[in-house]
């Protein structure tokens, strides 16, 4: 997917509206607990206002339901934004209307503006969406998705987060832009190349890493890459539905038998394309979930009133053998209920088993949510290749689904 990128476009003396992940971390009195996402939009933002454009910001923040909520506005982010790029950073109190299109018109070139919470209004995420053909749609300049279209003479995309929902700044607003140069942001870029090139073009050994809860959020990614990889490493609450299809005892473990005979599917399918599905050999095990809990380290069944919340110590050194010497790896989902000690710990071992193969020259993608929480927890942010921005987004991109509010941008 080779798009046209915010350096293959002149922004100057335009208008530029650009649709950016500020969905931000917030305390209680709103004040921003960490900054992340607005930093790994600055190439972009920079980008534009070095080059001329006159640049308009907009995001979604948290789930308003359609309604103004002063605890998820983005006044926070455009004062935190001010700081950053060392220049103030006009605040539309609304992401439309009259008194918002006046500013934009009102703003000069290298200069910024920020629009209010996409979400305060419920056209955002409802299906107000314009269809190619949709000539009504198309034509409605006063509808929520027109009315930010009108703002801009260019659109980019650098919101890889939200890259799989089709929602109206994503979607809408480039469809009725069509005419207008329609591009992605760095970040966006950066996604492409890692996530696209690496599931693609391998190289090899090429492992994927996948835990977390439920087997129905890795179906799809476990299809799409049982033929590309060499090995499927599995972790996670996931592991004890494959223990279930095969028989085995799981105790209190979370399980989903309505997957059980899709589970023994993958098993089967991996088998005859040669990829190896490895399950864990041993479990820490508990009666409850709570710091501190009783536990103790099983291997084979688990008994009745006892659940898997981890990885066993066995299984923690096998998954690190599986990961030395590999070229690519893909991680998505924790080991165990990693937010809880002790059952942080085979996350955290394979967290430094994916560092550690990076040092030692393999490309390494980390998918997001839980997975991104762990690497940085353990500040390895710099010891892998690519951490993905956004869990969900990455999750469907390693599914094989395309993003429609990707596909309409320009080609290069």
């Amino acid at each position: 997917m080779a798009k046209k990128t915010v350096g293959d476009i002149d922004v100057n003396g335009k208008k530029v509206l650009m649709r950016c992940d500020f969905n931000v971390p917030l305390d209680e009195d709103c004040n921003i607990t960490s900054d992340d996402r607005i930093v790994k939009a600055l190439p972009t933002i920079k980008k534009v206002l070095e080059g001329g454009g006159a640049l308009i910001l907009m995001s979604h923040l948290g789930r308003p339901k359609g309604k103004k909520n002063e605890k998820m506005s983005l006044a926070p982010v455009a004062r935190k934004l001010s700081e950053l790029i060392g220049k103030e950073v006009v605040f539309a109190d609304d992401c439309i209307g009259e008194e918002t299109k006046a500013k934009a018109e009102a703003l000069g070139s290298g200069e910024c503006m920020l629009l209010e919470n996409l979400r305060f209004h419920k056209e955002e995420t409802i299906k107000d969406k314009a269809a190619k053909e949709d000539t009504q749609l198309r034509e409605a300049k006063d509808n929520f998705a027109g009315q930010l279209a009108e703002l801009a003479d260019i659109y980019i995309d650098d919101a890889f987060g939200t890259a799989h929902r089709d929602n109206a700044s994503m979607y809408t607003v480039p469809v009725l832009m069509e005419g207008k140069p329609r591009v992605s942001g760095y970040l966006i870029e950066k996604e492409l190349k890692f996530l696209g090139e690496t599931v693609s073009k391998p190289e090899r050994p090429f492992v994927a890493i996948l835990g977390g809860a439920k087997v129905s959020d890795k179906i799809g990614v476990i299809e799409n890459l049982i033929d590309k990889v060499d090995s499927i490493l599995i972790g996670g609450a996931m592991a004890y539905t494959f223990f279930k299809a095969q028989g085995q005892q799981v105790g209190n473990s979370l399980c989903e038998d309505d997957f059980l005979d899709k589970a023994s599917e993958l098993l089967e399918q991996a088998k005859e394309t040669d990829c190896e599905i490895i399950l864990p050999v041993d479990n820490v095990v508990a009666k409850e979930i709570k710091e501190g809990a009783e536990n103790k380290v099983v291997s084979g069944d688990i008994e009745a009133g006892w659940q898997g919340l981890d990885i066993g110590p066995e299984t923690r050194k096998l998954f690190a053998e599986k990961l030395s010497g590999v070229k690519t790896v893909v991680w998505n989902g924790p080991m165990g209920v990693f937010e809880i000690k002790p059952f942080d710990e085979g996350t955290k071992a394979v967290a430094i088993a994916v560092a550690e193969a990076t040092s030692g020259g393999a490309r390494s993608i980390i998918g997001g949510g839980d997975s991104a929480s762990a690497i940085k927890k353990l500040g390895l942010e710099d010891k892998v290749s690519h951490i993905s921005t956004g869990g969900g987004a990455s999750l469907e991109f390693l599914e094989g689904k395309k993003f429609k509010c990707l596909e309409i941008l320009d080609e290069k």
